[in-house]
């Protein structure tokens, strides 16, 4: 049953790359609140936008337990230095 609310959209796929452990993390949510990867990234963006945290106490714990678990170094302040070391060519 449609909720009065509900907002019809146009979905694409797409091919992002994501750094391992992040992408380990953002499965981990996604399934702990039982919905897709597609929804987590869209309701993080949506509230993101909006400058408010996707996340309340209980997932923001999961979240540091699961960094820890990853061993996820990486901070928001590191999100412009990040780069991808280029695989070595074989001879």
């Amino acid at each position: 049953m449609k909720e009065k609310n509900e907002k019809k959209v146009a979905r694409v796929q797409t091919g992002v790359r994501v750094e391992r452990r992040i992408l380990k993390i953002l499965k981990s949510v996604a399934a702990f609140h039982e919905i897709s990867m597609s929804d987590l990234l869209e309701g993080m963006i949506l509230h993101n936008f909006e400058g408010k945290t996707p996340f309340g106490p209980e997932t923001l714990a999961l979240i540091e337990t699961l960094r820890k678990s990853y061993k996820l170094d990486l901070t928001a302040e590191d999100s412009h230095r990040i780069f991808e070391e280029q695989p070595q060519e074989q001879e």
